[in-house]
């Protein structure tokens, strides 16, 4: 699986393509707990980012915080890899754990599960463009030039331009509980 990756992305390694699939997926539970989503729009395709921004509306319309304490992330495993018209799709099971309930503005428990954590599995799905620019150039701002922590907010703190990964490093094409 890996040499296959290689062969179109010769910086890839496995252990920081876990290490950032697990901090994307910490990062959209935090933005939906602080209801500020705009920090994880150039990790996701706009589909997902439409899905997260609904359902903080709902919440909002509701009155209440969804809440994912203790959040972890216990497994993340690579299922397949796939060269489909000028795009590597990868696969990923993650088991995570955390627990999953709703307080209101004063932070009041209203429903679900804030006694343990359960564990979930998530079936993740990445792409990445083959003749992407080289990571390099993703971290440099597009308004201003400056250098970018990616896996922050994507919004440059100096001029407040947002990149998008779409098409120079890897996306969250589908997430899936």
């Amino acid at each position: 699986m890996k040499e296959e990756i290689l062969k179109y992305d010769p910086e890839f390694t496995e252990s920081n393509f876990k290490t950032f699939i697990d901090n994307v997926f910490i990062q959209i539970h935090l933005s939906i707990m602080t209801k500020e989503i705009e920090n994880i729009r150039h990790f996701v395709t706009e589909e997902i980012y439409e899905k997260i921004e609904n359902k903080v509306k709902l919440l909002n319309e509701k009155n209440v915080i969804q809440m994912y304490d203790e959040i972890n992330v216990k497994e993340t495993h690579i299922e397949s890899v796939e060269i489909v018209e000028g795009k590597i799709i990868i696969q990923v099971k993650l088991i995570s754990r955390y627990m999953d309930y709703l307080i209101n503005e004063d932070g009041d428990y209203v429903s679900g599960n804030n006694k343990h954590r359960i564990q979930k599995e998530n079936n993740l799905i990445f792409t990445k463009i083959i003749d992407a620019e080289k990571l390099k150039s993703v971290r440099k701002c597009p308004g201003c030039g400056v250098t970018l922590d990616i896996n922050r907010s994507g919004k440059c703190e100096y001029c407040g331009s947002t990149f998008d990964l779409d098409k120079k490093g890897w996306i969250l094409t589908t997430l899936e509980v």
